[in-house]
This record gives C-alpha cells, structure tokens and sequence, in this order.
C-alpha cells in the first residue's frame, strides 16, 4: 500500500515539474498567459492518479508558476477547476472524450469566471475595467489546446500500452 502512494507522488511530482516547466511555452490571449501544458498534465493526473492528485498537481503547479514568475494569481482557479472537474468525470465513466470536454468546461467556463472576482481582489482590476466572462476565452484557447494534446498522448498511450502498463504499477 506504501509502495503504492509513493509511486503516485513520485508520478504527481513529475507531473507538477512539467506543468511548470511547460509553463515557458506559453502565449498571451487578451491579458492572460495561456500554457496548455498545465490542462495536458490535468488530463494525465485525471487518466492516471485521480481527481485529489490532479487538484494538488495542479495547486502545486500553479504556486511554483506564481512564485517562478511564470504565471498570475489567475493559474489557480483555471487549473485547479479543470483538474478537480476531468478528474471526477474520468473516475466515474472512464471516457477519455468526456474527460478531455469536462477539463475544457472546467477551466474554460468555471475557472474563466472564478477569475473574475480574483483579477478584481488580488490584482487590482476595477470591475468596470473587466467583464465577467472576460477570462472565458483566454483560458478556453488554453485548454483546447491542452486537451488536444492530452488527447493525442492518452490515445498513443493506450495504443501502445504504456497506459496499462502505468495503471497496473500504481495498483
């Protein structure tokens, strides 16, 4: 059972390192830095360790962004919602499809508008200056992105059996 958890931190360790290394290659859309790195890692945390490790993969991640000066306060609610959402979505019907759809819904809809009262708290944004679904599309562009990719490397993997091969390890 031990050998078990250390495996999936080891895993939620590595993960968290490419999100935030991933972070680098990023682009600006409308104010935001988006990095679909960090929604290709929530997908894989979702595929592999659960909705709890992809949350704190996620949280993990998004501090040492904000700490590196990779990233903004606003990496929180976007990654953190998209991890938790695909996570629960994958644990209950094991469809990648679905998976790679909730962590666009996760992070694009609800972390899009979660950011909204952060910029206004914690970032000195006037709310006449923002609207509230102004983070909507920024964070959408990001995880299409990143679900794409997830997509692609989740598919490759199963079609290999590298994804088997994991799972059967981390039981």
């Amino acid at each position: 059972m031990k050998s078990n958890s250390t495996k999936k931190l080891a895993i939620a360790a590595i993960l968290a390192a490419v999100a935030v290394v991933g972070s680098m290659f990023s682009f600006p859309v409308l104010g935001s830095k988006c990095a679909p790195v960090q929604h290709m890692v929530n997908i894989l945390c979702a595929v592999l360790l659960g909705p709890w490790y992809g949350v704190g993969v996620a949280f993990v991640a998004s501090l040492l962004r904000n700490l590196l000066g990779l990233g903004s306060l606003l990496a929180f609610p976007g990654s953190m919602c998209g991890a938790l959402l695909c996570g629960l979505i994958y644990h209950k019907t094991k469809s990648l499809p679905l998976t790679l759809a909730a962590e666009v819904f996760g992070t694009g809809i609800i972390g899009g508008l979660l950011s909204y009262p952060i910029a206004i708290a914690f970032m000195g944004k006037s709310a006449g200056d923002i609207a509230f679904y102004a983070y909507v599309v920024p964070f959408l562009v990001s995880t299409v992105g990143g679900s794409i990719l997830a997509g692609i490397l989740v598919a490759t993997l199963e079609k290999t059996g590298a994804l088997h091969t994991v799972r059967t390890s981390l039981e």
